[in-house]
């Protein structure tokens, strides 16, 4: 397990769609494994796989203990139309929050790291998370989600932040290159 480089806004990696996995392998295993580390060394709620250059569907989260763990090529599912507004924040850009409306409730379906099917059913925080992670892996910013008059406050926030002029790597595609 390794904690790696997390890539900021304007990488034009975190705006890249992630391709589903297929290869079940050590080196999935082993990317979970950094994701989960990078994840909590940051400290964040969720990291998804773009976030640290590797364009693959795969994500962690923890939201608390009891709400921790991965999902690999998710599908969501909406039970409901309830709304939560509240703040949200995102490990590519650091040290801001935004009032953003996410669903309440969702049913994710997906697979774990060794392909086995699984299902998470989140609420309020982790519900947000799903949600933001998912967004990651297609290219989806939180800031994308925002309404017109805080999108354009983010945008200048984020255009001031000392990290805006930060060089990025370029893209992998997968775990392997």
């Amino acid at each position: 397990m390794t904690v790696v480089p997390i890539r900021l806004f304007g990488d034009p990696v975190l705006r890249t769609a992630a391709e589903v996995v297929v290869d079940f392998d050590k080196q999935l295993r082993t990317l979970v494994a950094n994701l989960e580390e990078t994840m909590l060394a940051a400290p964040g709620a969720g990291l998804a796989a773009p976030q640290i250059g590797v364009g693959l569907r795969v994500f962690t989260y923890h939201v608390d203990d009891e709400q921790s763990g991965h999902l690999i090529n998710p599908v969501l599912h909406f039970p409901d139309e309830e709304l939560q507004e509240g703040d949200e924040g995102c490990l590519s850009i650091p040290g801001l929050l935004f009032d953003c409306t996410r669903r309440a409730n969702v049913v994710a379906h997906g697979q774990n790291m060794y392909g086995d099917p699984i299902t998470v059913e989140g609420t309020a925080r982790l519900a947000r998370c799903i949600q933001h992670e998912t967004d990651h892996l297609d290219g989806v910013l939180f800031v994308d989600r925002l309404d017109a008059e805080t999108r354009k406050a983010a945008m200048k926030a984020i255009r001031d932040a000392p990290w805006a002029a930060e060089a990025n790597p370029t893209l992998k595609l997968n775990a392997h290159g």
